[in-house]
């Protein structure tokens, strides 16, 4: 999705059955992309780790529907401590802020010993956030209105695609190179089993009992051509089991304008009509003198 012409990503729970250290490298590179390329990203995470939890540059916390806090990572704790709520040093930041708004646990954390515990309810953290220094900042930027001619020019896609043509069809070459190479022992078994074929075929229409010269002896000849032309078409039928269990993905990928669809068909072409030439060679070379065919460079 990232190589996507989106400029907006939103990600819920992408962490859902990936180890502690997947996650971290894939937001690592998510934050890398956010500030290279001046994206928005929101991602939704659940329990993460505290050297993931740094990455991010704001948090939002929400809890029974209302806003508790939105504004940058380095201010939430200042917040919560505002309120007589501090995170211990060995606690992880994330599993403080869940816990804290909770009724069961939100007590421990309480430090303000010369004043009486009581439960503080997510509504009144929301309305607390209003007077807190964030959060009045967030209200005055808010109540200025929005000037559409000072939009970035990267907070809207004004491409189609997330790359240029060329740089599409590159990348979509390199990725159908590396589907054959990883199906290479496909190719090695076709031109093998051709070779196998053309052996057999000879022995069938071999040139001393091909005789030539008069309209009746062409059958012979017309079945060696019949012949050699099935074998090739049937020898293609493989190709065309990869590229039907291909489609799902390449209509994917079409539909979230990864890239254009004409690359995919070109570097196919180009990729594969030369293997096509490759076993239709071999063939030739194999069988054309030994059935008797004319020997002749014009013909």
């Amino acid at each position: 999705m990232l190589t996507g012409p989106a400029r907006a990503l939103f990600m819920d729970e992408i962490s859902t059955g990936l180890d502690s250290s997947s996650t971290f490298q894939i937001v690592k590179y998510v934050s890398q992309l956010v500030h290279v390329m001046n994206d928005t990203v929101m991602i939704s995470l659940l329990q993460p780790p505290p050297e993931t939890y740094n990455l991010f540059d704001d948090i939002i916390l929400l809890s029974e529907g209302y806003m508790v806090y939105h504004g940058p990572r380095g201010n939430i704790l200042e917040f919560f401590e505002s309120a007589g709520f501090r995170c211990p040093e060995r606690k992880g930041v994330a599993d403080f802020l869940q816990e804290v708004t909770s009724k069961k646990d939100q007590q421990q954390y309480w430090y303000l010993d010369q004043e009486q515990y009581r439960y503080v309810p997510v509504l009144e953290f929301a309305e607390h956030y209003k007077s807190f220094h964030v959060g009045q900042q967030m209200l005055e930027e808010l109540k200025i209105p929005f000037e559409k001619s000072k939009t970035h020019p990267a907070a809207l896609t004004t491409s189609k695609y997330g790359q240029s043509s060329w740089e599409s069809f590159k990348a979509v070459m390199s990725r159908e190179q590396l589907l054959m190479k990883r199906n290479s022992f496909i190719y090695i078994f076709k031109v093998s089993q051709l070779i196998i074929l053309g052996l057999m075929a000879m022995t069938v229409f071999l040139r001393t009992e091909m005789p030539h010269g008069q309209i009746s002896d062409g059958a012979k000849f017309f079945g060696a051509l019949t012949f050699s032309l099935i074998t090739i078409l049937f020898n293609g039928f493989a190709e065309l089991q990869l590229t039907i269990k291909i489609l799902p993905t390449f209509y994917k990928q079409r539909d979230f304008l990864f890239s254009p669809p004409w690359t995919f068909g070109l570097a196919n072409i180009i990729l594969k009509v030369p293997v096509s030439f490759v076993e239709a060679g071999v063939w030739v070379v194999l069988t054309y003198y030994v059935m008797g065919f004319a020997p002749s460079a014009g013909r």
